[in-house]
């Protein structure tokens, strides 16, 4: 009987991720202003694998801004950590990395970058995970990780089978 080893030292992380999502997005309307209004709107996405999962692409439509964003994740095969590359349609630029893994069901991801010419440090975070749903959210921290600020949540409900 031949079987296909499945390593399991992260790479298949994101493979829940695989497919066809409505999203419903709550996104905080001034960040780092103390600000407590939010925008919600819906929106779609997909993600495939690619190289037997040490990458994936993850496609958003969000009509209601008039954007689309691309998230473009690679697998660290040595540190066992995925490093995650976000593009948006408003400018088109590469974003700085997030680097992290999943522990015990949830992602968690980290890293540096700039808030309308500000430093700040990004947090990723993926829970709720099951084959139906999945929950993204984004926080800044203007103090160097000392307190954080959630300003993005994006909520992942499957469409079809």
């Amino acid at each position: 009987m031949n079987a296909i080893a499945i390593v399991k030292d992260g790479r298949h992380d994101f493979d829940f991720f695989y497919g066809q999502w409505a999203v419903q997005h709550r996104l905080l309307k001034r960040r780092g202003a103390h600000c407590e209004d939010w925008l919600e709107f819906f929106g779609t996405a997909q993600c495939r694998g690619l190289m037997g999962g040490l990458c994936n692409v993850e496609e958003n439509d969000m009509p209601a801004r008039r954007s689309q964003g691309v998230a473009f994740r690679s697998f660290d095969i040595a540190r066992r950590t995925w490093s995650i590359h976000w593009v948006s349609s408003t400018d088109g630029l590469v974003g700085e990395p997030v680097y992290g893994r999943f522990e015990n069901g949830e992602g968690r991801f980290y890293g540096v970058d700039l808030d309308d010419g500000r430093p700040v440090k990004v947090a990723f975070h993926w829970s709720g995970i099951s084959e139906r749903a999945a929950r993204w959210s984004q926080a800044f921290s203007y103090d160097e990780g000392r307190c954080w600020e959630l300003n993005w949540t994006m909520d992942f409900t499957r469409v079809g089978a």
